[in-house]
C-alpha cells in the first residue's frame, strides 16, 4: 500500500527526526555506514562503525558479502541482536547505507531502515554529533539466515538477457557503462542489453534525500524500469 510520500515502502525509510527522538532506545542500534576516518571525525551519539562497510568475506579476497556465521559474528559485534531495530546512515548519499539495509535484509533480518539524507541532513539541521567512538556490549544471538531471492547469479543475469519480462539495470557511472573507465578490472563495457541508470541520479545531490517518488517513477520508467518486469541490478 503505497502511503502519502508516493514510496511503496516508506517503511525501508527513517527520518532525522525520529532517530533524535529513538537515538536513546535499548533496541535501537544507528550504524554509521562509512569509512573509519570520517567516523573517527564526527559521528551521530551512540552510533557504531563497522570494520567493512562492504561487509565483505576475507575468506574470498572479499568478492562475496560474508557467510552466515561469519555475518553473524559481524553483527553480533556491533551489538545487533535478532530483536534489535538498525538504522543505517552515511555522508554518501546513502550508498553504504543501502548496502548495509540490503545484506541485513539478505541474511533475514528486515527490522532495519535507511536515514533519509543520512549525515548532511542531520548535520544541516544542528543535532548533536561527538568524535567519542561507541564501544557497543555485544549481542547474544543474530540468526543469519540467507535469502537466496535476495541475490542474483552470473548464471540467472545470462538467463536474463534478451527477455522481454526482464531489465538488468546498470547502475555504476557513465565511464564504466560505455567502457572508458575500468577501474583496473580486464574486461570493461557492460552486459549485453543492460539499461543504464546511475543510482546517484536516485539522489538529491543537494540534500541527499532520496527522491520523490513520482519523479523516480518518471525517471525509472523512462529506461524502461518498470514494475512489470523482473529487475535484476548490478
Amino acid at each position: 500500500m503505497t502511503s502519502k510520500s508516493g514510496y511503496v515502502h516508506p517503511e525501508f525509510l527513517v527520518d532525522t527526526a525520529w532517530v533524535a527522538e529513538h537515538m536513546n532506545d535499548r533496541n535501537v542500534r544507528i550504524v554509521d555506514c562509512d569509512v573509519p576516518e570520517q567516523y573517527q571525525r564526527a559521528h551521530i551519539p551512540g552510533s557504531v562503525n563497522q570494520p567493512d562497510h562492504y561487509q565483505k568475506d576475507p575468506a574470498n579476497n572479499k568478492v562475496h558479502i560474508l557467510g552466515p556465521e561469519g555475518f553473524s559474528k559481524f553483527m553480533r559485534d556491533l551489538g545487533i541482536g535478532n530483536d534489535t531495530l538498525v538504522i543505517g546512515y552515511d555522508n554518501s548519499r546513502g550508498l553504504y547505507a543501502a548496502r548495509l539495509w540490503w545484506a541485513l535484509n539478505y541474511y533475514g533480518h528486515a527490522n532495519v531502515k535507511v536515514m533519509n539524507g543520512g549525515w548532511r541532513k542531520w548535520l544541516s539541521e544542528g543535532r548533536p554529533i561527538t568524535d567519542a567512538p561507541t564501544k557497543a556490549q555485544p549481542a547474544d544471538k543474530f540468526t543469519a539466515k540467507a535469502n537466496a531471492s535476495l541475490i542474483a547469479t552470473a548464471e540467472q543475469m545470462k538467463a536474463s538477457i534478451g527477455k522481454k519480462d526482464s531489465v538488468i539495470w546498470d547502475v555504476r557511472s557513465q565511464g564504466e557503462y560505455t567502457g572508458e573507465t575500468t577501474r583496473g578490472n580486464k574486461r570493461s563495457g557492460h552486459i549485453s542489453g543492460a539499461v543504464h541508470l546511475e543510482w546517484l541520479e536516485t539522489v538529491d545531490n543537494k540534500t541527499h534525500l532520496l527522491k520523490p517518488a513520482d519523479e523516480l517513477r518518471r525517471l525509472l520508467e523512462s529506461k524502461g524500469i518498470t514494475r512489470d518486469k523482473r529487475i535484476t541490478t548490478h
